[in-house]
């Protein structure tokens, strides 16, 4: 075999183990870019499945993929950015938020887009990115906490109950800016949803709130993330 023949077949398998992947957890890494910037896409979508399954029917995001991927983007030097891709329902609230507070901690300049919906446990994920996008058609939903399984109707269950509410408010408080007196008045609405209490706010309502940073779609998301690249690129220079 020649070498340009060894080389064809060596991309060639690189854009199918890319498939592969794409295919299996929805991540691929993009690196064809003409600013030679190497970034890590991440998607999130359906629900957010935490330590039980969801049923096989249904779209998930198993938390114990992402977690690693995002320990992974952190070691490798050679990756400069991360793109989160977000149209989820929502689901495990503990799942939610140590995929967000994973997110929050990077060191890497981090861009997240709303597709479709940031529901529930979403929009912290959303929120977490050093900057967030979400698409003038996508919808965020903020509600209380719910919960599944045996309820017991005493006053320290209602206790725990809020404590996880206001780890859910404070972290989304901290890394947007919505209060978290607001975000409580937006979950508590009653007039908005039927059956249920709660606010949906579509894209341009999203950032008016300040849960969101700006409306834009793929390329204004792309655009700012090579450019908080370049930016750490040239601070990184001074301190050589």
């Amino acid at each position: 075999m020649s070498e340009k023949d060894d080389e064809k077949q060596k991309e060639l398998d690189r854009r199918e183990q890319e498939n592969k992947e794409i295919k299996e957890t929805g991540e691929v890494t993009l690196d064809q870019n003409r600013r030679n910037h190497k970034i890590e896409l991440l998607t999130i979508i359906g629900e957010v499945e935490g330590h039980d399954a969801a049923p096989s029917q249904s779209k998930t995001t198993k938390y114990e993929h992402v977690l690693p991927k995002l320990a992974m983007i952190e070691d490798d030097e050679e990756i400069e950015g991360l793109l989160i891709l977000l149209n989820t329902v929502g689901g495990d609230v503990e799942a939610g938020l140590a995929i967000a507070e994973m997110i929050a901690s990077l060191s890497v300049p981090t861009v997240s887009l709303v597709l479709g919906g940031g529901h529930s446990i979403g929009v912290p994920m959303a929120v977490s990115a050093d900057y967030s996008f979400v698409v003038p058609s996508a919808t965020m939903i903020i509600h209380p906490v719910r919960s599944s399984g045996m309820f017991i109707g005493v006053a320290q269950t209602y206790r725990n109950m809020e404590k996880i509410q206001d780890r859910i408010t404070s972290f989304i408080a901290s890394h947007s800016r919505a209060s978290q007196r607001r975000l409580e008045e937006l979950m508590l609405d009653t007039s908005q949803l039927v059956k249920d209490v709660g606010t949906l706010l579509e894209g341009e309502e999203a950032v008016r709130e300040g849960l969101i940073d700006e409306v834009g779609g793929i390329r204004e998301a792309l655009g700012k993330l090579h450019q908080m690249i370049e930016e750490k690129r040239g601070l990184k220079g001074l301190f050589l």
